[in-house]
């Protein structure tokens, strides 16, 4: 796999993720709403933390830094 997130976009991922994790557990969000938004956070700090975004590469997107 090849890398294709910057710092700034891994950080606002991994900020969403906990901020959901944190509004599920002090129950302001919750039901149906409250699963997809964890399982979506989920999602984001895995590809975060792989440093990867299939969703990235089938755009053409890559905010990591270009080699000179």
């Amino acid at each position: 796999m090849k890398k294709n997130l910057g710092n700034i976009d891994r950080v606002i991922r991994i900020l969403f993720a906990l901020v959901v994790v944190i509004l599920a557990v002090t129950k302001v969000i919750s039901g149906t709403g409250a699963i997809v938004l964890l399982i979506l956070g989920a999602i984001l700090l895995i590809t975060s933390l792989i440093n990867f975004c299939p969703i990235y590469l089938a755009l053409g997107i890559n905010t990591g830094k270009k080699k000179e």
